[in-house]
Order: structure tokens, then C-alpha cells, then sequence
């Protein structure tokens, strides 16, 4: 199942103003697509995502500050709770120092 309207939708509940969304490909799923059956460990990679999705989206968003960091991750979870199951996907936070915006037309 899709789940990111509803992700994104919590982005905007919790009071973000943006976020990126890149399409991304696994380890895992690139290996596959490559045709190393022949090599053994290869072959493992296979079996473990035969049913999963070759692609994923990343998403990335700059938070200005802490309680808006918590709100964000705290609605997500929310989408997310009672969604089982391997390879679903995993959030983390970075410090960022400094952020700039380019050009006049900010």
C-alpha cells in the first residue's frame, strides 16, 4: 500500500512547510535488476524482495525547530501504527547549523 498522501498530509498537520520527495532504489532491489543470479549471495537478495516494490521515495524536509521535529515525527507515527511488516521504511534527524535561501525570490 501507498502511504505518502497520508505522509505527506502529517507533514502538513504537524505544521511543516515543505519537504522533497526523490524516487530512490534499494541495495538490494538495484543488485536484483542487474542480473547477478549467478552469484550466490545474489541470489539471496532475490528471494528476500520478490514481493516488495523495486522503488521507494525518500522524502526530506528542514524543520525549524525541535518542537516542530517532534509534532512532524509524532504524526507520522500516528499514520504509521498499525502498519506491519519488513522494509517499510525508517525516519532520522540530522542537525542542521545553518540553512540559507538562494535568490530574490525568497
Amino acid at each position: 500500500m501507498d502511504y505518502l498522501d497520508d505522509i505527506l498530509a502529517a507533514f502538513v498537520r504537524a505544521g511543516a512547510s515543505g519537504a522533497t520527495i526523490l524516487d530512490s532504489q534499494g541495495m538490494a532491489s538495484l543488485i536484483v535488476d542487474r542480473k547477478n543470479h549467478h552469484i550466490p549471495i545474489f541470489e539471496a537478495f532475490k528471494s528476500m524482495i520478490e514481493d516488495s516494490r523495486p522503488y521507494n521515495k525518500t522524502i526530506f524536509s528542514v524543520l525549524e525547530s525541535e518542537d516542530l521535529v517532534e509534532n512532524t515525527i509524532n504524526e507520522i507515527q500516528e499514520v504509521m501504527e498499525d502498519v506491519s511488516g519488513p522494509g517499510l521504511g525508517f525516519m532520522f534527524t540530522v542537525p542542521i547549523s545553518k540553512a540559507y535561501t538562494l535568490g530574490s525570490n525568497f
